[in-house]
C-alpha cells in the first residue's frame, strides 16, 4: 500500500483539492484569470486607525474616520511595506518616505452596535448602541521615497476637485469682501453714534 492510500479519502480529497487551487492561483486560471499578474502588482501594507490593510492600486477600502469631504486627496504615510513587483521591503518599522495616495469617497457610519449590561438582583439594566464613524477610500497611487503622483493621475481621480477649485476660491475671495464691507460700516455707524453723544454732551454743557 503506497502512503497516499492510507489517508482518509476526505483528508486527500481535501489535500488535493488545495494544491489544485494553488497551483491554479498561480497559473491565471481561476478567478478573472490574472494569477501570475496579481503577484506581480505592486501593493503596500499601510496602517491607519490602528489597523493594518495591505492595499493596491484602484482598490476601494473602509477605514476609520480620515478627515476630509467626498472628493478630497489624502495622503497614508504610515507604510509598513511595499511591494513594486520585483522586491518586497519592510520597514522597521515603516518604510522611509513612502506613502499611499487615496481620494475619500465618502464619509459614512457602521452597523449599530447595541451594548447591554445588566446585573442580578439590582434592578440594573442599561442598553446603549454605538455605530462608528468610517471612511471609504479608493487608492490612486503607491509611492515610493522620491517618487510624486503625477499631475494626469490626479486630475484623473479627482476631477470635481480640480473644477470646483477656482468656484471655492471664488466665493471665498467673496465672503472676505462681504466681511470687510460689514466690518466698516459697523465702525462708520459707531463712529457717528459717538459723534452724536459728544454734540449732545456739549449742548447739555452749554445749557
Amino acid at each position: 500500500m503506497t502512503a497516499g492510500s492510507r489517508l482518509h479519502p476526505r483528508v486527500r480529497t481535501a489535500v488535493l483539492f488545495l494544491i489544485y487551487i494553488h497551483f491554479a492561483t498561480l497559473s491565471g486560471r481561476l478567478g478573472d484569470g490574472k494569477g501570475l499578474e496579481r503577484v506581480k502588482t505592486m501593493y503596500a501594507v499601510v496602517k491607519t486607525g490602528g489597523k493594518q490593510y495591505r492595499v493596491a492600486k484602484n482598490d476601494v477600502v473602509t477605514v476609520e474616520k480620515l478627515e476630509g469631504d467626498a472628493g478630497v486627496t489624502v495622503q497614508l504615510a504610515d507604510v509598513l511595506a511595499i511591494n513594486d513587483g520585483k522586491a518586497l521591503t519592510v520597514g522597521t518599522p515603516l518604510v522611509s518616505g513612502a506613502r499611499v495616495a487615496a481620494e475619500v469617497l465618502e464619509q459614512k457610519k457602521s452597523d449599530k452596535v447595541v451594548i447591554f449590561k445588566k446585573k442580578r438582583r439590582k434592578n440594573y439594566r442599561r442598553t446603549r448602541g454605538h455605530r462608528q464613524q468610517l471612511t471609504v477610500i479608493r487608492i490612486i497611487d503607491i509611492l515610493a521615497k522620491g517618487q510624486k503622483s503625477s499631475p494626469a493621475d490626479s486630475l484623473a481621480n479627482n476631477p470635481g476637485v480640480e473644477a470646483d477649485a477656482p468656484a471655492r476660491k471664488v466665493s471665498t475671495k467673496a465672503k472676505a469682501k462681504t466681511k470687510a464691507k460689514a466690518k466698516t460700516k459697523a465702525k462708520t455707524k459707531a463712529k457717528a453714534k459717538t459723534k452724536s453723544k459728544a454734540v449732545g454732551k456739549k449742548s447739555t454743557n452749554d445749557k
